[in-house]
């Protein structure tokens, strides 16, 4: 079998991945999207030994390797993430949400699409912060990519990913990196006790999660068309509690996806009790 050289992608095969990435994730892959997949593809085509994308997309496809297809969904599903990343989601997470939750019951978030965790563990400071690290909360972090969730799990960022991250959530919930490990912090234990991570594939029916207080789905619907849009916010509406939250991205919106949210502002919305 040849080496990769270079291959180039065709119009057919970019089709295929299309095609798949739909059916696994459901999201549509943009044909802008032709040289991000190329170059992100192409290092399994080197690392494999393979000398087309078509070799690639049978061996991924064939049912025979499920872990290279998972790999797959890993490099196409990455996207951009940091702490504290639109902002006035966490100003109202704390001045209203939790300033009206009754004191008596727990607090659980979902955080639907949460890849490399900054978002998770954005919520536990804001959480820790309000309501203490011995108050009865819990974030549940979820995500296609099981890299994505493995990074999440373990809590350990390089000092040049604090962007959005107040110095004093630093010094207060993270312990700085010595020795081998300096230039990084690690989000401390009591932070990460508050925390649980799961593979979760909104595309397909969700596994038991228990109810939630609030969902935040930011920044993953731009990847969806509308019917998969539908089915997704309708499955996430299932798992939240009444009088609960569901909380997008600000390039997102719900209007004519669902009547069962009612808009509180905009890219948030809440469901009736």
């Amino acid at each position: 079998m040849a080496a990769y050289e270079n291959a180039e992608i065709s119009t057919a095969e970019f089709a295929q991945f299309q095609r798949l990435i739909y059916k696994i994730a459901g999201i549509s892959l943009a044909d802008s999207k032709r040289v991000l997949l190329a170059g992100r593809l192409g290092k399994r085509l080197r690392h494999l030994n393979l000398s087309s994308f078509g070799e690639y997309f049978r061996l991924v496809s064939g049912g025979g390797e499920p872990g290279e297809l998972q790999t797959m969904v890993d490099l196409l599903t990455t996207n951009e993430t940091y702490f504290f990343r639109e902002e006035a989601h966490f100003d109202f997470l704390k001045d209203v949400i939790l300033a009206n939750h009754p004191s008596s019951r727990p607090v659980n978030i979902w955080s639907a699409a949460s890849s490399t965790g900054e978002e998770i563990y954005t919520l536990s400071f804001v959480l820790a912060d309000t309501l203490g690290l011995d108050s009865p909360w819990q974030v549940t972090g979820s995500d296609i990519s099981t890299a994505v969730l493995a990074t999440a799990e373990r809590g350990l960022y390089w000092l040049d990913r604090t962007r959005g991250l107040p110095q004093s959530y630093l010094k207060k919930y993270c312990l700085k990196g010595v020795r081998s490990q300096e230039g990084s912090f690690m989000v401390a234990p009591e932070i990460k006790r508050h925390t649980r991570f799961l593979q979760v594939n909104l595309n397909q029916t969700l596994p038991s999660l228990g109810r939630f207080d609030v969902i935040f789905l930011r920044n993953v619907m731009i990847y969806f068309d509308a019917e998969t849009k539908r089915q997704v916010i309708s499955r996430l509406v299932e798992q939240l509690l009444p009088g609960g939250y569901f909380i997008v991205g600000h390039s997102e919106s719900l209007n004519g996806l669902t009547d069962r949210l009612k808009p509180v502002k905009p890219t948030i919305y809440r469901l009736p009790s």
